[in-house]
């Protein structure tokens, strides 16, 4: 099934491939040769590249991050127990090109960057980036301005060997200049580029192990670098250690979605190159890392849409070797109807995505229509929340874009009815659990002894709490994940976008 390509900053792989969007860098370069059946879930890279850019605070979370430091020039100068401020790319750069025409013009007193090249002719670092020249007019005035960024990073470091956030900023220009290098150039490599970035950020981290920031654009630089090595021995050392430095950074930063989000997609790559005997380990736990991304973002949808290519991905694998791997594993069509929410999801937060509306094609079939999902919770009796445990039953639940309801039969409902009248039947589903998304507050997992036993769900809502159990923890968090997207996509205004995936 062809798949074309997202408008102007995605890229796709083959046309049997369903696409997933990537943030780990910039210009593409993914490895295309896999063996593939029909659709398979192949990360590509997206040109937002997460070390560049920041989400505007008027639109929705791009899955991007932006880590200059506090030394970029022409920002306030912080102290060093304070750590690292964020800024955008376009910040330096701006900050930059003041700062070197107030250099130009300040007289003879001032450093030119004309009299520093003799002291770092030699050094490695300076000769790459000097060497870069750029794609086209603008790429040659941005690598003007980041040659000038590094000449005076490497004064700062020369004046002072333990300035570690000149190193990390000196590293940033390196990734830079790596993305500015014409692709039809013999020389400088745009690897020899990004090792030499890795290099500082180690140097950086060394002197500072607390620099999250480096940890993060360290494994950006280190994927980038084993996505030029297809896949071989060599990429998947380079991946793990990538999902390493992804790891330290979530440990020093937990609550960066970007970074849980592109651990995940390291270890989704990761998982096409190690031997089909630790591939499912190596899913499994990229599934959790986007789904404790979403947890910290509810609309990033970078990460739910990379949730559900990873999920149909798991479902393919397991109808290759014929079904589940334990007992305990859920089977490929459920997975594959998990992995429909989220990428119904994703378009539904960004309907405009033609890469969501591909993928939304090929998978629109497995959602239980007209619901966006369908499956058993364990509820107390119609009307009677407060029941004992034993009368609590395991009955079918659906959700759509207006909320989560209970189908009690009616047939079934009528032959437990004390006066077996036909009307009691009309009540009991009267009185049956219906959560309207427009009336949730919070939706969250519970462990309380007074439920059943099992995966408590608490749904709170502006009529009282609603509380029901869930079949597994596995599950539990397939319904969380579910209706907290709908809230979200109901709160992003976005519900008729969703109505018309599930209604058609």
């Amino acid at each position: 099934m062809a798949v074309p390509s997202e408008d102007s900053d995605q890229q796709t792989t083959s046309s049997s491939t369903l696409t997933t969007t990537a943030d780990l860098h910039e210009n593409g370069g993914i490895d295309q040769s896999n063996d593939t059946v029909e659709a398979v879930l192949e990360p590509v890279a997206s040109n937002k590249d997460p070390k560049h850019e920041v989400p505007e605070p008027e639109s929705l979370p791009s899955g991007s991050n932006d880590v200059v430091s506090s030394e970029s020039v022409g920002q306030p100068e912080m102290k060093k127990d304070e750590g690292s401020r964020t800024f955008t790319m376009r910040e330096l750069l701006n900050g930059l090109k003041g700062d070197q025409s107030q250099s130009n013009n300040s007289g003879p007193d001032s450093a030119s960057p004309q009299s520093e090249d003799s002291s770092y002719q030699n050094n490695v670092a300076m000769e790459l980036i000097n060497s870069v020249t750029g794609v086209d007019e603008e790429g040659r005035s941005r690598q003007k301005i980041l040659t000038y960024a590094a000449r005076r990073y490497a004064s700062a470091i020369e004046k002072n060997p333990g300035d570690y956030d000149a190193l990390y900023n000196w590293a940033l220009v390196l990734q830079e200049s790596a993305d500015n290098v014409d692709p039809d150039s013999v020389s400088p490599s745009k690897d020899a580029l990004l090792e030499e970035a890795c290099k500082k950020y180690e140097e950086a981290t060394r002197l500072c192990p607390t620099l999250h920031d480096a940890f993060y654009n360290w494994a950006i630089a280190i994927s980038d670098r084993a996505r030029m090595r297809g896949r071989t021995k060599e990429a998947e050392d380079l991946w793990k250690q990538a999902t390493e430095h992804y790891e330290k950074a979530v440990q020093l930063n937990w609550n960066s979605p970007q970074a849980l989000n592109n651990w995940g997609l390291a270890l989704q790559e990761l998982s096409a190159i190690v031997p089909a005997k630790e591939k499912h380990n190596i899913v499994k736990t990229a599934i959790s890392k986007f789904r404790a991304a979403i947890q910290l973002q509810f609309d990033f949808h970078r990460a739910i849409y990379n949730l559900g290519t990873v999920l149909y991905g798991l479902a393919e694998d397991l109808l290759r070797i014929g079904g589940a791997v334990s007992p305990k594993d859920i089977s490929p069509n459920d997975l594959y109807s998990q992995c429909a929410v989220y990428i119904a999801a994703a378009h539904a937060l960004k309907p405009n995505y033609s890469v969501y509306r591909s993928a939304l094609r090929l998978v629109r079939s497995m959602l239980p229509l007209p619901y966006l999902k369908v499956g058993y919770l364990t509820a107390p009796p119609p009307g009677n929340p407060i029941a004992p445990h034993n009368d609590w039953k395991r009955t079918q639940f659906v959700l759509n874009h207006e909320g989560l309801y209970q189908l009690v039969s009616e047939q079934k409902t009528s032959r437990q009815s004390l006066s077996g009248r036909p009307s009691d039947a009309v009540n009991a589903r009267n009185r049956a659990v219906k959560v309207e998304i427009a009336d949730i507050v919070s939706v969250s997992a519970c462990a309380d002894l007074t439920l059943p036993p099992g995966a408590g769900l608490s749904i709170d809502t502006t009529n009282g709490p609603v509380y029901l159990v869930a079949d597994s923890w596995e599950s539990l968090d397939g319904w969380l994940d579910a209706i907290r997207l709908v809230y979200t996509i109901f709160a992003r205004g976005k519900s008729d976008v969703l109505a018309g995936v599930i209604t058609g």
